[in-house]
């Protein structure tokens, strides 16, 4: 049977990076959303329409892998985007967490389709190779949920085209360090385009990096 990934105080965990989220600026008011697999196989993940600044424990909600909500208080309803979240974690099941996002110069590149390459340095080892962007779909409809997974086969994050980056890994605050390190690798990419292009790591060494990328996905520390 294929071990699952899940994380345990789901709800502390997807509280405490919604928080850093906005902190760090990688998102604004209600955008973007985070989710985390439970133990028991039920999905945290954050409300629709909450400002981050305001969100506590009691607004999260949770529902099983088919999206049925098993607990909302206040009437709170999950994330428009939750379709995508659940995608991710029927794909892959060693995963433990998801963050939807929408930081400046990673979407960018989103919205001119265009990858985001591994040309800095152990970048690989926390994304496993260079950030693909998925088939354009329109927002909260499955087709974003599937063109992510395909994008996301053998990543950690994958832009969502027109629209914003996607970030999986074993549990919030993993998933929220890529998110980051994808947005600052973005913006170092733009300014080294503006100095005649960035140069590739050569094949082998990213390779190599991807390779432990596999291994730490496959055994989270």
């Amino acid at each position: 049977m294929t071990s699952v990934t899940s994380v345990d105080n789901a709800a502390a965990a997807v509280l405490a990076a919604a928080k850093d989220m906005l902190r760090r600026g990688l998102v604004e008011g209600t955008a973007g959303n985070i989710s985390a697999r439970r133990p028991d196989g039920n999905i945290v993940i954050t409300p629709s329409s909450v400002d981050y600044r305001d969100m506590v424990l009691e607004d999260l909600v949770v529902v099983d892998p088919d999206g049925a909500v098993q607990h909302a208080a206040q009437g709170r309803a999950p994330s428009s985007e939750m379709k995508l979240h659940l995608a991710c974690y029927q794909a892959f099941a060693d995963i433990g967490s998801v963050i939807h996002s929408h930081p400046v110069w990673a979407t960018m590149f989103a919205v001119a389709h265009q990858p985001i390459p591994a040309c800095l340095d152990e970048f690989a080892v926390y994304c496993g190779g260079d950030v693909r962007c998925t088939d354009y779909a329109a927002s909260g409809t499955p087709e974003v949920g599937s063109n992510a997974v395909k994008a996301l086969e053998g990543r950690g994050a994958a832009l969502i085209a027109n629209h914003g980056l996607v970030a999986v890994g074993p549990r919030p605050d993993k998933v929220l360090h890529i998110t980051a390190l994808v947005e600052r690798t973005a913006q170092i990419v733009w300014g080294a385009r503006i100095l005649g292009g960035p140069v590739p790591i050569p094949d082998e060494v990213n390779r190599n990096f991807a390779g432990v990328y596999g291994y730490l996905r496959a055994n989270p520390l």
